[in-house]
C-alpha cells in the first residue's frame, strides 16, 4: 500500500518530470533559443541535485587548461547576496560570490572566476572584459540550456548512480535519466580505488543502456594532509587522534568514512549544504570540541566549509588553533589521458600538443 505522503510526492514528481520534458523539447525544437559562442564552452554539471563532487572536478579541469588569463570559470554563485555579473577574487566574500566560486578563485590563481545567474550574459561579459579568454568552463550549467556548450561533462556519484535515482521530489534527479544523451562524457565520481574492473564495466553497461552516453570515466577523491585554516601549516591525524568533523556539504559520507579509517575516533557535526555558519553554530562546535577528551584532538572541515568558517570572527583561540580543512583532488582510476585528449581536442589547437 502506498502511503498518502509518498503518493503526493509521486504525483508531484510526475508533474515535475512532464514540465522538464516539455521545456527540453522546446529547446530541441528551437522554440526556446540556445546561444552559441565563438569561444569554446565546456559545461561541468549533473542531473542530480548536488553531492557529485562538481567543484573539485571544475578545479581539476581549470588547472589542466590554465595558462595565465586563458581560462574563465563561470558559476551561478548559489546563495550569494549580490546580483548580476561579477568577477570573484581571493579577497571576495561568500556573501558576495557564494562559497564555491570563492573556493575556486582561491584555488585557481591562473584562472579567472566569475558569477552570473544569466549564463548567456555572463559569457558575453567575460568576452568583453577578458577578450583573451580561450576557454569558458560552466560550473553546473547542464540544465541551463540557453547556453549551447560545445562539450558537456556530467557527473554521477558512485554511491548514488543517477540510473538508480528518481525525479525530484521523490529522488534527487533534476531531469529524466535520458538527458545523459546530451553529454559528451560521463564521470562516475567518488569511486573507491579498490573497485574491480568488472564492477566498473557493469556500471558502464548500466549507464550506456540508460543514455546512451558517449564516453564514461571513473574518478576518486584523494585527500591530502589536513591544513590549518588560518596558517596553511600541515597538521596530522594518527590512530590516536580524535577528530571533530564539521561539514555543510550535500554528501559527507565518503569523507567521514575516510577519516574513520585513519583516526582513532570521529565525531561528526553535520549541517545542511552551503550552510551559513552563525554564532550558535560556533557554540555547538566549541562545546563538542571541549567535550572531546585527550590532548590529541583536531577539528576537520572541508575546503568549501573552510571559506565560510574563516569569515567568522568570534571563534575562541583554542578552537582556531585546532581548526583544519582537508584538501581534496581528483584522481582518475583509469583513462585520464583519453579524457584530457578529448578535452584538449575540443578546446582547440592551443591545447592539442600538450
Amino acid at each position: 500500500m502506498i502511503m498518502p505522503g509518498k503518493l503526493f510526492l509521486w504525483a508531484v514528481s510526475k508533474i515535475y518530470g512532464m514540465a522538464v520534458a516539455v521545456r527540453n523539447r522546446l529547446y530541441d525544437l528551437g522554440i526556446f533559443r540556445s546561444h552559441s559562442f565563438s569561444v569554446p564552452v565546456i559545461c561541468v554539471g549533473n542531473i542530480t541535485a548536488g553531492g557529485t563532487g562538481k567543484t573539485p572536478h571544475v578545479i581539476y579541469l581549470a588547472e589542466k587548461l590554465s595558462s595565465p588569463g586563458s581560462v574563465a570559470v563561470l558559476s551561478r554563485g548559489y546563495l550569494r547576496r549580490s546580483r548580476g555579473f561579477m568577477r570573484v577574487t581571493a579577497d571576495s566574500t561568500t556573501a558576495a560570490s557564494g562559497d564555491e566560486p570563492l573556493l575556486m578563485a582561491r584555488s585557481l590563481p591562473q584562472a579567472q572566476v566569475f558569477v552570473d545567474r544569466d549564463r548567456v550574459n555572463g559569457i558575453r561579459e567575460i568576452m568583453l572584459t577578458d577578450p583573451g579568454t580561450r576557454v569558458v568552463i560552466l560550473d553546473d550549467g547542464f540544465q541551463h540550456r540557453a547556453v549551447r556548450a560545445g562539450m558537456n561533462i556530467i557527473l554521477t556519484d558512485f554511491n548514488r548512480l543517477m540510473t538508480r535515482d528518481r525525479l525530484l521530489p521523490l529522488g534527487m534527479l533534476r531531469e529524466h535519466i535520458k538527458a545523459v544523451r546530451r553529454a559528451d562524457a560521463v564521470i562516475v565520481t567518488k569511486t573507491p580505488e579498490v573497485t574491480s574492473p568488472s564492477v566498473r564495466e557493469e556500471i558502464r553497461r548500466e549507464l550506456i543502456a540508460a543514455g546512451p552516453c558517449e564516453t564514461i570515466f571513473f574518478t576518486s577523491l584523494a585527500y591530502g594532509r589536513p591544513l590549518h585554516l588560518y596558517s596553511e601549516s600541515a597538521g596530522a591525524i594518527r590512530r590516536t587522534t580524535s577528530v571533530l568533523l564539521v561539514t555543510g556539504i550535500a554528501n559527507p559520507a565518503p569523507l567521514e568514512e575516510y577519516l574513520g579509517s585513519i583516526a582513532g575516533h570521529v565525531n561528526h557535526l553535520a549541517f545542511p549544504d552551503h550552510h551559513a555558519y552563525n554564532t550558535a553554530d560556533i557554540g555547538r562546535i566549541t562545546s563538542a570540541f571541549n567535550a572531546m577528551s585527550g590532548p590529541d584532538k583536531i577539528i576537520v572541515t572541508t575546503a568549501k566549509d573552510g571559506v565560510r568558517l574563516k569569515e567568522i570572527t568570534n571563534i575562541a583561540d583554542h578552537v582556531r588553533q585546532a581548526l583544519h580543512y582537508l584538501p581534496v583532488r581528483v584522481q582518475f582510476i583509469e583513462d585520464e589521458e583519453l579524457f584530457l585528449n578529448k578535452v584538449y581536442s575540443y578546446a582547440g589547437k592551443d591545447y592539442q600538443n600538450r
